[in-house]
């Protein structure tokens, strides 16, 4: 756990060295607002909560966590330093945990930043606070999945490009696998049981679900487990890539 501890503090501190992290806040803060104010009509609609803020952070984080996700392992390949990493008395295991952590709190910061909403909605209106509390949950969860799947794209390949272009795809599919666009071609010609299951890899039904305010198992699991499951598939492919 100590060893985690030094990477996280190493790649938290590696993204205020650089630019990364202060443009990816802006653009977060700044598209969150365009989207809330402009295209979530958010005086229009004359109530108090958040829905317009948070139903367009599947889009936001689709190529925003991707684009701060590319750099994580693909940087590390391309120059070399990966080598000098593992040559550490550190496991593969915990640099991956430690990268995702530093990553992830970066995201969460992002989130925090945005308490000016919170306090603006309150004072316009008297909102159900527990519900948006659940919906920032469920954001940073949702954060979490799509920066697993970067992750796992990133020690996939040594440019950051690739990574980002791979990992887009693969969490627009995840993000679309629960809508109707998507059940409608497989409707009438497979079995009900994997319909249901094709719609339960949704990104969008899990987290509507918590930002309705209940913070089901069943919902915080789905994230936690597919977050495991990319991170340890990105751990496969580091130790393939060390065995070569």
């Amino acid at each position: 756990m100590n060893m985690t501890h030094i990477i996280f503090k190493r790649e938290f501190s590696s993204f205020f060295s650089t630019p990364v992290a202060y443009v990816f806040i802006a653009i977060f803060l700044i598209m969150s607002g365009v989207f809330t104010f402009y295209m979530g009509n958010f005086y229009e609609r004359g109530q108090a909560d958040l829905l317009p803020f948070f139903n367009f952070h599947p889009w936001l984080y689709l190529f925003l966590v991707p684009a701060m996700a590319m750099r994580t392992w693909s940087e590390e390949r391309k120059s070399g330093t990966i080598e000098l990493l593992m040559t550490l008395p550190i496991t593969t295991a915990q640099a991956m945990v430690g990268k995702f952590l530093a990553a992830w709190s970066i995201l969460g910061l992002s989130l925090v930043l945005t308490f000016p909403l919170w306090i603006m909605v309150n004072y316009l209106g008297s909102p159900d606070n527990g519900v948006i509390f659940a919906a920032y949950i469920g954001s940073w969860l949702m954060a979490g999945a799509f920066l697993s799947i970067g992750i796992c794209m990133s020690a996939l390949s040594k440019s950051q490009v690739v990574a980002f272009i791979l990992a887009v795809v693969v969490c627009f599919l995840f993000v679309l696998s629960g809508t109707s666009l998507v059940l409608d071609v497989f409707k009438g010609w497979v079995p009900g049981i994997l319909l249901d299951t094709i719609a339960s890899l949704s990104f969008l039904q899990h987290f509507e679900a918590i930002s309705k305010g209940v913070i089901a198992l069943k919902d915080v699991g789905y994230f936690i487990i597919l977050i495991t499951a990319w991170l340890y598939a990105g751990l496969i492919i580091i130790e393939q890539k060390k065995a070569q």
